[in-house]
């Protein structure tokens, strides 16, 4: 599936200047067909597996409870 750069800013909450940015800088693949650049969406995929992951890890993170006894050696 093809988007259109203001449909890829749009679906990964971006400026559209700043996305048509990493199409001229290479950083967002593209096909240029005359007219527009058409980005294909797959290659999102993997960006968007790996910000699942880290958001999982965040919230194991964030529910990790505080152990009662912090064993703290006072060296004065």
């Amino acid at each position: 599936m093809y988007l259109t750069i203001e449909e890829t800013a749009k679906k990964l909450g971006l400026p559209i200047e700043q996305v048509h940015s990493y199409v001229l800088n290479g950083k967002i693949k593209s096909v240029h067909d005359g007219e527009n650049y058409l980005i294909n969406h797959s290659q999102f995929d993997k960006h968007y597996e790996q910000l699942e992951k880290v958001k999982e890890m965040i919230d194991e993170w964030r529910n990790t409870p505080i152990p009662d006894d912090i064993d703290v050696k006072d060296e004065d």
